[in-house]
């Protein structure tokens, strides 16, 4: 059984996700966005920290996985939204948590089965993969959809020796 918090990082709004991976199986455990206040990043970022602290502490997650940043046609909006993944980065790390990273694509592709998925796709399938009773918001969808892939990817490279070397995606 491994807790897993999931992260998708913004500078506007966080979306968080944890999930209990328990054998081949997913459960939810909860779920909710970090709204962030108007002003300046410093404080934003701030107010990621201490957010996602606090989750950390209530929950006590095993790990964190936080989806990579994109290619964006904005620089400073890219910018931004690497500052938000490092203070995410910063609060797990702080807090003693193994931190995975994933495109966006490879959370899609993993969750939905296409890596250029919409939205909706990935929410829907979140709600029927975790059997929830209403549809999450995007961005704790997405989160959750983060802590779903790390879940396969754990379950997928449990019984693989330590020492396995990746090339071209075929084993060394």
């Amino acid at each position: 059984m491994t807790l897993i918090l999931g992260i998708d990082p913004g500078s506007r709004k966080t979306g968080f996700g944890l999930v209990n991976a328990v054998g081949s199986r997913a459960e939810y455990v909860a779920s909710g966005i970090i709204r962030l206040p108007d002003g300046a990043l410093p404080e934003r970022l701030k107010v990621i920290f201490e957010s996602l602290s606090c989750i950390i502490e209530e929950h006590h997650p095993e790990t964190m996985a936080i989806e990579d940043v994109f290619f964006a046609r904005d620089p400073r909006a890219a910018l931004k939204l690497g500052q938000a993944r490092g203070a995410a980065i910063v609060a797990g790390v702080a807090a003693g948590l193994s931190v995975a990273e994933y495109a966006a694509r490879s959370v899609k592709q993993s969750v939905v089965g296409s890596g250029a998925a919409g939205k909706e796709q990935v929410q829907h399938m979140v709600t029927r993969l975790l059997k929830l009773p209403s549809v999450p918001s995007e961005d704790a969808a997405d989160a959750l959809a983060v802590a779903l892939c790390h879940a396969q990817t754990i379950r997928t490279t449990a019984g693989l020796p330590p020492d396995v070397r990746y090339a071209r995606g075929r084993y060394k």
